[in-house]
């Protein structure tokens, strides 16, 4: 599964790049689903994908969303919140489409200084349904608040950034308040889910860009506080689904990373050890020939 990027969308949809979508300000924009959606009827449905940028929609219509390993239908109006971390795509089930959506980078809410961490609300968590039936009048708001979204993007008005932060956050704290969609498939045993969870959480840490990254969870202890059950249910769930246990499925997915940054870039074996979270350059050529029967040098 590759991970799609503001380029790749903007690439897609509209087909031009807007100025100032790699700032470090961050990145917003507001469309209507009406003119975007043609777009992807030349591939056939939005590619299931993860995305690098939060998306929120506000769409009206029959439509099928799979989100992670989820299937939820939807009839009418529901509102849509999506995160970098879960894969996603819908499927229009009629021509009747509209409605509109917002793109954003995290580093776009940061100078509201409100503290809000995106990937800890419950609407952008690991596991929940983002999905939101809304009826008529609450769709009527929401709608409302996109209509000023998409009128204050055009304006010369010196703020309006401030002005489209603070309508942003009123679509997110919106769909706080609402209940979720029940999904149309059964819920998967928890044994499987944490699978799911572990599975989710290690991909989440690549690909690695050393020197400015670095891996932050290595080892199965690491992995079970994050999950928060303890460490030795962990790898007994992970044999049982995977046949492989922790440590194997962790060292495996460095190995491929550490193989892909020896042949692929110019970094220097100790920046790529320090990157993969090894103190000590012995360290990781010790692991890479473990794993390997070859050492970094030679590998690459």
């Amino acid at each position: 599964m590759t991970r799609s990027s503001l380029e790749n969308f903007y690439r897609e949809t509209t087909g031009k790049m807007p100025e100032g979508v790699n700032k470090e300000l961050g990145h917003f924009n507001v469309f209507k689903i009406a003119d975007t959606i043609t777009a992807f009827k030349n591939t056939g449905v939005m590619p299931y994908n993860r995305r690098s940028y939060y998306k929120i929609s506000m769409i009206s219509g029959r439509n099928r969303a799979e989100y992670a390993d989820k299937v939820i239908e939807i009839e009418n109006n529901a509102l849509l919140f999506a995160s970098p971390k879960i894969p996603y795509h819908y499927v229009p089930q009629d021509e009747n489409q509209s409605g509109y959506f917002c793109i954003f980078t995290e580093e776009f809410l940061v100078p509201t200084k409100s503290g809000v961490v995106l990937d800890e609300l419950p609407i952008f968590k690991s596991g929940e349904v983002p999905i939101f039936k809304v009826n008529e009048e609450e769709a009527e708001e929401i709608t409302g608040i996109f209509k000023k979204m998409y009128r204050e993007i055009s304006s010369d008005y010196a703020f309006k950034y401030d002005l489209l932060r603070t309508y942003l956050m009123e679509v997110i704290h919106f769909g706080q308040k609402l209940q979720p969609l029940g999904t149309t498939q059964p819920a998967h045993s928890a044994a499987t889910r944490i699978s799911s969870l572990f599975i989710e959480l290690l991909e989440r840490q690549f690909p690695v860009e050393p020197p400015q990254q670095r891996l932050q969870l290595r080892t199965a202890k690491d992995f079970a506080d994050r999950l928060a059950v303890h460490v030795n249910h962990l790898n007994k769930v992970l044999k049982e689904n995977t046949g492989k246990t922790t440590t194997e499925l962790i060292s495996s997915r460095i190995v491929q990373e550490a193989k892909i940054l020896l042949k692929q870039t110019n970094l220097s074996i100790s920046e790529i050890a320090y990157g993969l979270g090894f103190e000590e350059v012995a360290h990781f050529s010790n692991f890479f020939r473990k794993q390997t029967n070859i050492s970094p040098a030679g590998y690459r």
